[in-house]
């Protein structure tokens, strides 16, 4: 049986945020994404979708719909997870398998190019329309694709802290992060390095 918990934005990348939905601290298995207003907050949360579309997505597709589609939001979290074990310590690899998968929910989306000014000037951008819970997928396969195809592998780490399952993508200048947090794991580490000093 799993806990729920306020959701953590500690990777640094909103595909590794996605997977540090669910942890398991000390063995203690908490998941973020446990129904489908669970899910909407989190999208809210991580910046991936706006308030006034989460509430007008719920409206138009009800408790229930949102309900599965967040547990096929959790079965894809893990596949993603599975592979991306696997892909930060061989990215070399063809991976079609899970490309595969990647490219079929993706497709699942509607995507339209939108022109708009930047301060660059005019832009094309790519846009998934968010018309159903169902289009929830794709927007989250997007994330994971943009992971592996636009950061470097061996800068995805999992926390070094003792107890702690959490990834994160080590945006440092020297790339010599170990931990999800200074503040929580750094700092216990902190403190037990300086009692196993005390001790001896």
């Amino acid at each position: 049986m799993s806990l729920s918990a306020a959701p953590l934005f500690l990777g640094g990348h909103p595909a590794l945020d996605f997977l540090n939905t669910a942890f398991a601290p000390d063995g203690l298995e908490i998941e973020v994404i446990g129904d489908g207003h669970a899910l909407l907050d989190w999208l809210v949360g991580a910046q991936l979708l706006a308030r006034v579309q989460a509430d007008a997505l719920l409206a138009r597709s009800g408790a229930k719909a949102l309900d599965v589609t967040a547990a096929k939001v959790r079965k894809l979290r893990e596949q993603a997870r599975a592979w991306l074990e696997h892909w930060r310590v061989a990215p070399d690899r063809t991976y079609r398998t899970e490309i595969a998968m990647l490219n079929e929910v993706i497709a699942k989306g509607i995507w339209r190019h939108h022109l708009f000014s930047g301060v660059k000037g005019p832009q094309v951008v790519e846009q998934l329309e968010i018309e159903d819970a169902e289009a929830l997928l794709p927007l989250l396969a997007w994330q994971i694709a943009a992971l592996v195809t636009q950061e470097q592998a061996w800068l995805v780490k999992e926390c070094a802290g003792p107890g702690c399952t959490l990834w994160f993508l080590d945006r440092t200048k020297a790339h010599r992060r170990r931990f999800c947090s200074a503040t929580a794991c750094g700092n216990r580490a902190k403190v037990a390095a300086f009692r196993e000093r005390q001790r001896q």
